[in-house]
């Protein structure tokens, strides 16, 4: 019998497969980017057929690159760009509109006019452990019903379905036979009381979404629906689903309370195991659920970056200061130290812990010495500041991390790491695989199918690749990061 495991992992800029082994080793990988689109300011946006076409080109294109066929393959898990809202037609798949991307700032002032009934506020915190912000997917379904002609009288008929990208996959490899999610990407939406674990009642009456539209949700391992044989030659069970974030929580076998991870992808995020309570957070940090097994939730507390790898991207695409973003590395070694220089992306905002939608970009500190070298470096620093902002707010919650795990395309870069530890002033472990997002799928696929006996297995899959520890004194630490604090100040809204 075949122990492979198909990953699915669907991010905000590529679609990726990877077939791992039962000792979660890759054999081989297969990855598409595709195109993003921003119609208006705030506003992001993806195709569905193209997030759809490239899954199922990749998935195609790994099982030939690894020398296997679809026999070969047990079981299958998804992670996905949570958030990233979906809503289409019940019986033909055909979305009524664009997927409305996670980074959408669209629906801000819906989100002010809402803010200012306090007890609704309290409620969605308490009940979701989310703040009432664009980021999540409640106003986003809101906003196509009411702006979508004919839509919300469709949904009130019962012909329309909304999901996370998770779910759209699901439904799409299932042949609409699967309409389901997992506890984590439920738990993103602002609709999920992350207590009971079910849809919340108030909530779908206060966004006015119907009911009939939403996914059953079920726990991170489970059985999710076989995808049809028409895409890789036989019905292969879906086992595994997990929002990108919470399966590197996964993929990093962060198991135990305290222990914490730092994906470096898109965005930035950084989530703490806190066991089977629910942190509620004083400082604007997200309280979610981590993972769900066998009917036990285990919670997080999460802080969310928007720029990332997103911000190395705009230095290729928008300011064409690099080809590639392998040339960022270089260039910061360049870069004169102690330069003062700050790039502060707030390109579609602000994430955690300021959720200041309305803020906007600056680089901050320029003078006539300053060079390609120094905006290239002051991009990746601000990665490692905000992550920065997060460990503070943790602390201050009385959470700080015991250790700290990093993974992601950025985690790579040694000299972002280096910097990273830095200003932490904090030992910073990258495993042998940084693709942790989509060993965390796998993992969960894996246990589904028996293949991996227990998370102690697990646990025991996780290497070690390199450990960076602090070079800064604490006063050279802190001056630098006054100087993000003031240059953040300056580009804040609210």
């Amino acid at each position: 019998m075949s122990q492979h495991i198909l990953a699915i992992d669907q991010g905000t800029t590529s679609s990726r497969s990877i077939i791992f082994a039962p000792d979660g080793s890759v054999l081989a990988m297969a990855q598409q980017e595709f195109s993003q689109h921003y119609p208006q300011d705030g506003w992001v946006e993806h195709k569905p057929e193209e997030i759809w076409n490239t899954v199922v080109s990749t998935m195609q294109d790994v099982v030939k690159e690894a020398g296997l066929s679809a026999e070969d393959i047990a079981t299958i898990g998804i992670t996905n760009q949570r958030e990233t809202t979906l809503v289409w037609d019940k019986q033909t798949g055909e979305p009524v509109y664009p997927a409305i991307v996670w980074q959408d700032r669209r629906t801000s002032a819906y989100c002010r006019e809402l803010n200012e009934d306090s007890s609704l506020v309290d409620y969605i915190s308490e009940a979701t452990g989310l703040l009432l912000d664009p980021y999540f997917s409640a106003t986003k379904v809101n906003w196509i019903l009411d702006n979508v002609e004919g839509a919300r009288e469709r949904a009130e008929k019962g012909e329309l379905l909304f999901g996370t990208v998770d779910t759209f996959l699901i439904w799409k490899m299932t042949g609409g036979k699967s309409h389901k999610t997992d506890a984590t990407n439920a738990s993103r939406t602002m609709l999920f009381n992350i207590h009971e674990q079910q849809w919340d009642e108030r909530l779908l009456k206060t966004f006015n979404i119907p009911a009939a539209m939403l996914p059953e949700v079920l726990d991170c391992s489970a059985e999710f629906g076989d995808i049809n044989d028409d895409l890789l030659g036989k019905r292969i069970p879906i086992q595994g689903v997990a929002g990108d974030q919470q399966a590197a929580l996964v993929g990093q076998a962060c198991f135990e309370e305290g222990m914490a991870k730092s994906t470096y992808g898109t965005g930035c995020f950084m989530i703490l195991n806190t066991g089977d309570k629910p942190l509620m957070s004083k400082n604007r940090l997200l309280t979610t659920v981590g993972y769900r097994l066998n009917g036990k939730v285990t919670y997080a507390l999460e802080g969310s970056i928007f720029m990332a790898g997103a911000t190395v991207q705009w230095l290729r695409d928008g300011l064409k200061l690099i080809d590639d973003a392998s040339e960022s590395e270089a260039l910061a070694k360049r870069a004169r130290e102690n330069n003062g220089v700050y790039l502060v992306p707030a390109f579609t905002g602000l994430g955690a812990p300021y959720w200041d939608p309305d803020a906007r970009g600056a680089i901050l500190g320029l003078t006539r010495d300053t060079g390609i070298s120094e905006i290239v470096a002051a991009g990746l620093q601000s990665v490692c500041y905000q992550t920065k902002d997060l460990q503070k707010a943790m602390e201050s919650d009385g959470a700080r991390p015991v250790s700290l795990r990093v993974d992601g395309g950025m985690a790579k870069n040694d000299w972002v790491m280096g910097f990273l530890s830095d200003v932490l002033g904090a030992d910073v472990s990258r495993p042998t695989v940084t693709e942790t997002t989509a060993v965390g799928a796998a993992f969960l696929a894996g246990l589904q199918a028996g293949i991996f006996a227990s998370v102690d297995t697990l646990t025991q899959c996780w290497q070690c690749d390199s450990v960076f520890t602090p070079r800064l004194t604490k006063e050279q630490r802190d001056v630098a990061y006054d100087g993000w604090k003031k240059a953040v100040e300056r580009i804040r809204c609210s």
